[in-house]
């Protein structure tokens, strides 16, 4: 048994509805205590005298690569960009080769990531069987393999009776569905935002009702169901209205945002640059204030990376022929926290609720909260250290990230998994 103690911090636990100065003990890897811990003696103390003391923090939409693209990104260097970035549990999905469809390939991603011994790493197991669209996985196998949520992100489950079904098993197992909502036949050939910008550069567009009309159609399905959807990456104005209606009706659906589609727009694809080049795409400024409304209106329930490595040798080509996606597991909190929090949308237990208590909830893990007899998992942020992005500095494999060269204010400093300090204030 080991103790530590974390002393003098302003400890944030939306989960508590907890803002205020106060010292962190953790005992054998639990919380044991939150308060004025004066005279209390740990094994390991840290000093966190104007620093943010929160739970740990949660990505629930990554991308790890392994099986398969391992010179892309390995579970292990995903979970040290992970912990560089001060998330201590992230899900990663199932678009791998081959895809995690299966129990012994959902059991594979959690022994990878115990190896690793760095953050919680949980599977999200295939919807489909080879998240072909056509047939469901063993839903109830990759449950035992622990997976803990269904998903074939990436690809549109595009066949609405599959779609249907799998709502249904996965309520058997109280886990939410994660919908990649895209008509393949709307975004055909698109490679980028469908508006006024494509239209000057010539390049493919990707409409917005390509999203709107799956979130309409799983909305409809989730009501007929009474199973857990939850809207990966929304981008649209139109989605988030949607959301919003379905949640005033007393619908089961949650919804998450992406630190790139809450602070760029298309208008950075006129660089030309396969670093802003994502799925879904960047969309207008109007659908950028559209998602911010849906964060401070709780229509938005989660702020993710949707951490999408790739090589350099891949990303590094003509725009059109550059793989979708983009880094973020090391510059989400630092952009947010500067876009969001420093200019004033959001204040820090808001911004820390999106980021903690509410991933938790949605996928049903036991996380996000500072409780006793909760793991102790606990990120230390410094709210006031100005840095600048630099890839060349990254944990992660790759370097396809928009934010690169940005100067931000806050980051994090301290990451502690289940009591054990994987990054303390001192190593930075």
């Amino acid at each position: 048994m080991s103790t530590l103690l974390i002393k003098g911090g302003r400890v944030i636990c939306p989960a508590q509805d907890m803002d205020r100065t106060a010292d962190v003990l953790a005992d054998d890897g639990k919380i044991a205590e939150v308060g004025k811990l004066g005279g209390v003696k740990a094994d390991r103390t840290i000093d966190a005298k104007g620093l943010l003391v929160t739970p740990g923090l949660i990505d629930i939409h990554v991308h790890l690569r392994e099986p398969g693209y391992e010179e892309e990104e390995t579970i292990a260097s995903g979970a040290a960009a992970a912990i560089a970035g001060g998330f201590t549990t992230v899900c990663c999905m199932p678009n791998t080769e081959p895809p995690i469809d299966s129990e012994a390939s959902a059991e594979f991603v959690v022994l990878q990531g115990k190896r690793a011994g760095l953050c919680n790493v949980y599977p999200i197991g295939a919807i489909t069987t080879g998240r072909r669209g056509a047939e469901l996985s063993e839903i109830g196998s990759l449950r035992r393999g622990r997976a803990v949520a269904f998903s074939d992100d990436g690809d549109c489950v595009m066949n609405a009776d599959v779609m249907r079904s799998a709502l249904q098993y996965a309520r058997m197992f109280d886990k939410p569905i994660i919908d990649h909502c895209e008509d393949k036949n709307l975004s055909s050939g698109g490679v980028m935002h469908g508006g006024y910008v494509s239209m000057v550069l010539g390049l493919g567009g990707i409409p917005a009702a390509s999203e709107d009309v799956i979130v309409s159609r799983d909305i409809i399905l989730a009501e007929m169901t009474g199973s857990l959807l939850h809207i990966a990456h929304v981008s649209t104005a139109g989605a988030v209205e949607m959301v919003r209606v379905a949640k005033a009706k007393g619908i089961s659906v949650t919804a998450e945002a992406t630190a790139h589609h809450l602070v760029l727009t298309d208008e950075c694809i006129r660089t030309f640059d396969p670093n802003f080049k994502m799925n879904p795409p960047l969309r207008t400024a109007e659908d950028v204030e559209a998602l911010r409304r849906g964060l401070l209106d709780g229509t938005i329930d989660a702020i993710v990376s949707d951490h999408a490595p790739h090589s350099i040798e891949k990303k590094q080509v003509e725009f059109s022929f550059a793989p979708f996606g983009v880094i973020g597991l090391e510059s989400t909190l630092g952009v947010l926290a500067t876009e969001l929090v420093a200019d004033g949308l959001l204040d820090w237990p808001q911004f820390i609720r999106l980021m903690t208590v509410n991933p938790a909830r949605i996928m049903r893990l036991p996380k996000g909260t500072l409780c006793p007899g909760a793991d102790a998992d606990i990120t230390i942020i410094d709210p006031e250290k100005e840095w600048v992005i630099d890839v060349d500095e990254f944990k992660s494999k790759a370097r396809n990230c928009p934010f690169n060269g940005r100067k931000v204010k806050g980051k994090a400093v301290g990451a502690i998994v289940r009591g054990d300090v994987k990054m303390s204030p001192r190593d930075r």
